[in-house]
């Protein structure tokens, strides 16, 4: 399993990256590549046709409603809906329940189908705590985590690799068991100790990020979500105080590999 990283800024998009999107390539037995975008956050659609063509993605997993995580999939449904090729099929777009809503009402309209076209671009899946589904080769489970909305962390699993992905979330079991044991944690750390003691439930530091790392025995741990007014090497530190397995700081355009 890859994971292409679109953007990684916390909170909005930063002068060198745009807000949380991945992409997922994994191949199944027959060595077809498939392609999945976790999260669609603002300025990350530019950066995800550097990658692919994104008609060639296979569907979007979308954490929770906060604009760094889904905003640009207003772009995304103007290149859905009015390619100029006519056989593209709808989208899966897999995401909390009022996302369709919420799109619609971004581009001031009612409804989920755009000006001028008489179908629905995108195949909206609800996802729930403690859905589970299959994309291609791999199988997703959503669990809730601790964040003012709501919101999803996901555990991806394709043969025996195990990748986990906070979303935003603070401390919670939850996202422990979505991190236990898995190869690879892409976790965000968007606070630092300290200076965002007065925020409860809505971000992990990096020493938070770290600590749940260690308590699920991750095989690596790759800080993401840090914005763009902190020092990245702060969080960074922080997490190596708690955490002594591999860890790094994800960048814009990383490929990172999840494997055993």
């Amino acid at each position: 399993m890859r994971i292409h990283v679109i953007g990684c800024s916390g909170s909005f998009a930063a002068p060198r990256s745009a807000a949380s999107s991945y992409l997922i390539e994994q191949d199944d037995a027959d060595g077809r590549t498939w392609r999945v975008l976790l999260d669609l956050g603002s300025g990350a659609f530019g950066p995800l046709q550097k990658i692919i063509d994104p008609v060639q993605l296979d569907a979007v997993v979308i954490s929770h409603l906060h604009p760094d995580h889904y905003l640009d999939l207003t772009g995304l449904e103007v290149f859905w809906a009015y390619h100029e090729r006519q056989d593209l099929p709808q989208l899966p777009l897999h995401g909390p329940a009022d996302l369709a809503e919420r799109l619609s009402a971004v581009l001031s309209r009612e409804g989920p189908v755009p000006d001028g076209v008489d179908c629905e671009p995108f195949d909206y899946c609800t996802i729930t705590e403690g859905s589970r589904f299959e994309i291609g080769p791999l199988a997703i489970e959503a669990r809730t985590v601790r964040h003012p909305v709501e919101a999803y962390a996901f555990r991806i699993t394709s043969g025996q690799e195990v990748f986990a992905y906070s979303g935003d979330s603070d401390e919670c079991p939850a996202l422990d068991e979505i991190a236990a044991g898995a190869d690879l944690f892409l976790c965000e750390a968007g606070y630092i100790e300290g200076r965002d003691d007065r925020f409860d439930g809505i971000h992990l530091t990096g020493r938070r990020a770290g600590q749940t790392a260690a308590r699920a025995r991750v095989g690596q741990l790759a800080l993401t979500h840090i914005p763009a007014w902190t020092d990245p090497a702060v969080p960074e530190a922080e997490a190596r105080e708690v955490f002594d397995g591999p860890l790094r700081l994800v960048q814009p355009m990383d490929i990172l590999d999840v494997a055993r």
